[in-house]
C-alpha cells in the first residue's frame, strides 16, 4: 500500500506533502486533549497492522485499517496515520520520506471519510454499529486502493500496470478488513462503547 521514494514526480510529491501537512495540522487542532491516549493506542495499532502480511499469489499485501482508524478517531484519524507512517518509514523503510505526503493522503483521506460515515450512520444498537463498522472497514481500504492507483497513474505511464495490479490486489484485503472492522467495533460496543464516539467538532 505504500508508495516508495522516487516513484512520484517532484511536483506531485511536493503538492501531496503540502496538502498532507495542512490536513495534519487541522487534525491536530480537532483533537481533544482527553482523546490523546486513544489516538496513541489507535496509531500504534495502525503501525503494527502493516507488519501483518497476507500472501497473495507471487506477492503479499498487508492490513491498513483506515476505516477502523477513522471510525474510532474521527477527525483525529489523519494525524494518527501520519505519525504511524513516519515511524514505519524510519524504522522499517516502508514507503519513504519523500513519499510521506502521498502515503498520508491515500490512507488518511479514506479514514476521514469513513469516520464521518460511521458517526453519521452508527445508530445506537450493537448490531447496527457492527454493520456500519464493517462497511467503513471495507470502504476504507477500497478508497485507499483507489487513491494509490490514481497516484501511481499520475506518476507516469510506466506505473499504469502497477496501478491496476495494486487496485486488484487489495480487493481481497477489503473483505478481510470488513470482517476485522466489524469484529473490533462489535467488541468495543460491548466493553467500551465510549471509544466509538469521535465527533467532528472543534477541539474542546
Amino acid at each position: 500500500m505504500h508508495i516508495s521514494d522516487g516513484v512520484m514526480p517532484t511536483s506531485l510529491a511536493i503538492g501531496s506533502g503540502v496538502v498532507s501537512l495542512a490536513l495534519t495540522a487541522w487534525s491536530a487542532h480537532r483533537t481533544r486533549n482527553r482523546d490523546l491516549p486513544k489516538v496513541a493506542v489507535v496509531a500504534a495499532a495502525f503501525f503494527v497492522a502493516a507488519l501483518i502480511h497476507v500472501p497473495l499469489g507471487p506477492t503479499s499485501v498487508h492490513l491498513v485499517l483506515p476505516g477502523v482508524v477513522g471510525a474510532l478517531l474521527g477527525p483525529s484519524a489523519f494525524i494518527a496515520i501520519a505519525i504511524g507512517l513516519v515511524l514505519q518509514s524510519l524504522l522499517f523503510q516502508f514507503g519513504g520520506l519523500t513519499a510521506l505526503g502521498g502515503n498520508a493522503l491515500l490512507m488518511g483521506l479514506p479514514a476521514l471519510g469513513c469516520g464521518l460515515l460511521f458517526q453519521l450512520l452508527k445508530g445506537t444498537t450493537i448490531r447496527r454499529q457492527m454493520l456500519v463498522g464493517g462497511l467503513s472497514g471495507g470502504l476504507g481500504i477500497i478508497g485507499s486502493a483507489l487513491l494509490l492507483a490514481l497516484l501511481l497513474a499520475a506518476s507516469g505511464e510506466d506505473f499504469l500496470v502497477v496501478a491496476k495490479f495494486a487496485l486488484a490486489a487489495h480487493l481481497p484485503v477489503a473483505i478481510i478488513e470488513t470482517l476485522v472492522a466489524a469484529f473490533i467495533v462489535r467488541f468495543l460496543a460491548r466493553v467500551k462503547p465510549e471509544m466509538l464516539t469521535a465527533p467532528f467538532t472543534l477541539k474542546d
